[in-house]
């Protein structure tokens, strides 16, 4: 039998040890208090990564709450405090309003890039598609038409010219080819729709999948994007941006045998995509991979680096 969730948050557990310590307090240490005072073990869901969840509530809180009790009063290092308590007592620390995240989506294309590259599940190269460049159509024509990134996997180490060859020959297509929807985060407010957004442009592909930097990790949650993707197909990837290297597969995608023409076809009108196939054509007619895709690191350090440089950690 599912254990049943306490109804004990985290934000719950911020309140208490902000009014016991009554001070500014880090992400950290408002953990540790909470162990040390047995706080955290009310809560019914903490997930492997408490602190990231833990920071990731407080920020949203702040930011999208306009009744939130918190405020951040730091940002090097980041501290939090509670607001009749810093009314009150007059904590000398400058108040920090949270603003909405600093960078785009599309900072995250190069973390994907770099991952799925060189990850043995994927090994592919990547192409970023801009739907702003598709011809202008009815309004609503192209919407969740377009991936964000497109990616192929060229067999050309897996086996020897001549059973590529025998393969192509047979009708046996050894390519395969991957559509990737981004987002910085995964929770129950939009679940549904950057699900259906991903089902909607990722669904013609070999494989689909819906990629995110934060995704919530409570047992309910987790259940829900299961259903979905046992119902829907479209697999999750969480995002590492310290360790890119260490990104996870949260959930497989469906594998589609057969890619879906017309949309292909429907897509080929964006001119980025219309590159892509080219590519794939030119460096599968040689049986190399020369042509351009985009960049990635082969580094975590470097990738870190470009993360923290771009405000993504």
């Amino acid at each position: 039998m599912r254990k049943k969730s306490s109804g004990y948050t985290f934000l719950d557990m911020t309140k208490e040890v902000m009014e016991m310590e009554k001070k500014p307090l880090t992400v950290a240490q408002i953990w540790k208090y909470g162990e040390i005072n047995n706080l955290t073990d009310k809560i019914g869901s903490k997930g492997k990564t408490p602190l990231n969840t833990l920071q990731a509530r407080l920020y949203i809180d702040i930011r999208d709450n306009e009744n939130s009790i918190f405020t951040q009063t730091s940002k090097r290092p980041s501290k939090f405090y509670l607001r009749n308590l810093e009314c009150k007592d007059g904590a000398d620390s400058e108040i920090v309003e949270i603003e909405p995240t600093g960078y785009n989506e599309r900072d995250l294309h190069i973390l994907l890039s770099s991952y799925v590259y060189a990850s043995p599940e994927f090994r592919c190269v990547t192409k970023t598609i801009f739907h702003e460049r598709t011809g202008k159509t009815k309004k609503g024509y192209n919407q969740w038409l377009h991936p964000d990134i497109v990616g192929i996997h060229f067999p050309f180490e897996d086996y020897s010219d001549r059973t590529l060859e025998l393969q192509r020959l047979v009708g046996d297509c050894p390519y395969k080819i991957y559509s990737f929807e981004i987002k910085k985060n995964l929770n129950f407010t939009n679940l549904r729709e950057y699900y259906f957004q991903a089902v909607s442009n990722s669904s013609w592909a070999n494989e689909g999948y819906i990629v995110a930097l934060d995704i919530d990790e409570d047992e309910s949650f987790l259940a829900e994007l299961k259903r979905l993707n046992n119902a829907f197909g479209i697999g999750v990837i969480k995002l590492n941006a310290e360790n890119v290297s260490q990104s996870v597969v949260m959930f497989n995608s469906r594998q589609n045998e057969n890619l879906d023409w017309d949309t292909i076809d429907r897509l080929a009108e964006n001119p980025d995509f219309d590159q892509f196939i080219g590519d794939i054509k030119d460096d599968a007619d040689i049986r190399k991979i020369k042509s351009q895709y985009d960049s990635v690191y082969n580094d975590d350090d470097k990738a870190a680096e470009y993360a923290r440089n771009k405000h993504i950690i």
